[in-house]
């Protein structure tokens, strides 16, 4: 296969590709079988897409190539309600997303190994036909690529660790935000709206550890730095210090537990640090000239906590099935509705369903089902005194993976 052709079409496919995800919009999971456990991965790798979970786990999986795609149906609305009534508005105008994902290792000797993950970290899309804001044709795209050499070791026999390079490209785009220049809310009405699509890059860091504590016990550890992204231009007057829209830092811990030849139970818990990013953590004032400052108005996310629960059982040598279940906490607080109208990520529980299947001894055929059931988040709406904003989403992703182990 040639390696190199496969990576450029997966970051271009991956640069188009947008959604929302369900840890606020990170991904509830990386790599399709991780995703049909719920997205635990700290303290178990099981492909080439380990790197973006713990890179560790890297040098667990052997030589192979991972190539896959979820379709992606996020359904997103907001209803206005007041004395006089309630208003709905569906966001839903672009209703599908293909999300790519691709991983490489190889196996430098039988303690060694270097690989690399390409994937999507989500992203936010809403497209309104009709607006709660009084126009047409409203909506931000947002999408974020990863793409992440790897390098991991055993330390001894049942330690090893990683290093993951994240050099992460992303793109956005917002129409229709002409309300907010009305009402002298952007420091920069010219690069608020309606200026296409624009790029930043940057690169940051991602350790980990897995250690095997017991013959049927294995703990995981990882840590990915913030990434400091280059300014979106054209978006200086919207968001916080002039169009810097970066990626927060996050950490797990994970564990495995293998409860039988057969059957593997596994837990994660990780951290995402929205609040180290002012665009994204930063409160909506309704001052003039505040979107776009130094410290201006974002969409008032806090950091998200969650809890990942999966189990795996073997049924018989062709044939794996696997389930799971995540919780997250709520990044937007009820007070903070109004600007997420944009960004309604406010989906909590997911449940997800796998399977595995051994084409050959070499190939293998994986599915993975996600459902993030629906939730609403109501609070004040300033535009209109007295009135409500009702956020509401729930998801769905199927998703299809090929193997090679080389």
């Amino acid at each position: 296969m040639k390696m190199k052709k496969i990576l450029v079409v997966m970051i271009a496919a991956g640069a188009m590709g947008s959604a929302y995800a369900t840890d606020g919009y990170f991904a509830d999971g990386y790599g399709m079988k991780a995703e049909g456990m719920g997205g635990v991965g700290i303290a178990l790798p099981q492909d080439a897409l380990a790197a973006a979970n713990n890179p560790a786990g890297m040098v667990m999986v052997g030589n192979r190539v991972d190539l896959g795609a979820d379709l992606f149906e996020p359904s997103r609305s907001t209803q206005i309600s007041s004395a006089a009534g309630s208003q709905n508005f569906s966001g839903n105008s672009r209703p599908m997303f293909v999300i790519p994902q691709f991983g490489y290792n190889h196996m430098l000797d039988s303690n060694k190994s270097l690989g690399v993950s390409v994937y999507g970290n989500g992203g936010m899309n809403t497209a309104y036909a009709n607006s709660p804001f009084g126009n047409q044709n409203v909506g931000v795209n947002l999408a974020q690529l990863f793409v992440s050499p790897t390098y991991a070791m055993k330390i001894n026999e049942n330690n090893a660790i990683g290093i993951s390079l994240n050099m992460v490209y992303q793109t956005f785009s917002a129409n229709g935000l002409q309300p907010f220049a009305g009402m002298a809310m952007s420091s920069n009405a010219n690069a608020l709206t309606n200026n296409g699509t624009d790029s930043s890059t940057g690169v940051g860091a991602r350790i980990g550890w897995t250690g095997q504590v017991s013959q049927a016990v294995t703990l995981g550890a990882t840590y990915a730095s913030k990434v400091s992204m280059s300014n979106f231009d054209k978006y200086s007057g919207l968001f916080a210090g002039g169009g810097s829209f970066d990626i927060p830092a996050n950490y797990g811990v994970g564990v495995a537990v293998k409860a039988t030849n057969s059957t593997t139970v596994s837990a994660d818990y990780k951290v995402i640090q929205y609040s180290g990013v002012p665009a994204i953590a930063n409160p909506l004032v309704m001052t003039p000239g505040n979107l776009g400052t130094a410290n201006g108005a974002g969409f008032g996310w806090q950091d998200v906590k969650a809890i990942k629960l999966g189990i795996s059982q073997q049924v018989n040598d062709l044939l794996t099935v696997r389930a799971g279940y995540s919780h997250n906490t709520q990044p937007i607080p009820a007070s903070q509705v109004m600007f997420n109208i944009l960004a309604p990520g406010v989906v909590q529980d997911h449940l997800t369903l796998g399977m595995t299947y051994n084409v050959t001894k070499t190939n293998e055929l994986t599915v993975a089902y996600m459902h993030a059931f629906q939730n609403t988040v109501t609070g004040p709406y300033p535009l209109m005194p007295g009135a409500n904003v009702n956020l509401k989403m729930y998801e769905d992703s199927l998703g299809v993976a090929y193997s090679w182990k080389l």
